[in-house]
């Protein structure tokens, strides 16, 4: 059973979800922190090519399966074009501004 997207607790990962879904660059933008830093699979990325390429290019979506950490960690299935679906894990870094600086992806 998947959450519904305006269900999931943290505002600033309920934008990112909603950004992905949207295919929204500049909302995507706007919920990051300027600074903000990303990995997959415990590598460091850059994250303006890694989000076009996985994200944007591709048409990714996510279906949140389970939230933790106050909603700063997900379980969702993602696909895009590039790999198809898979079971993937999200930790995302919440700055004071509300903005996140920082989140994790990888196969769960």
């Amino acid at each position: 059973m998947t959450i519904q997207v305006t269900k999931l607790s943290d505002p600033a990962v309920r934008a990112f979800v909603s950004a992905v879904n949207a295919h929204d660059r500049d909302a995507f933008q706007a919920v990051l922190a300027p600074d903000a830093t990303m990995s997959d699979d415990g590598s460091d990325r850059d994250l303006a090519d890694w989000t076009e390429r996985e994200i944007f290019s591709s048409h990714g979506h996510m279906e949140v399966d389970r939230e933790s950490n106050d909603g700063h960690s997900l379980t969702a299935h993602y696909c895009n074009d590039a790999w198809g679906e898979m079971k993937t894990r999200w930790s995302f870094t919440v700055d004071d501004s509300g903005r996140i600086s920082r989140f994790e992806t990888g196969q769960a």
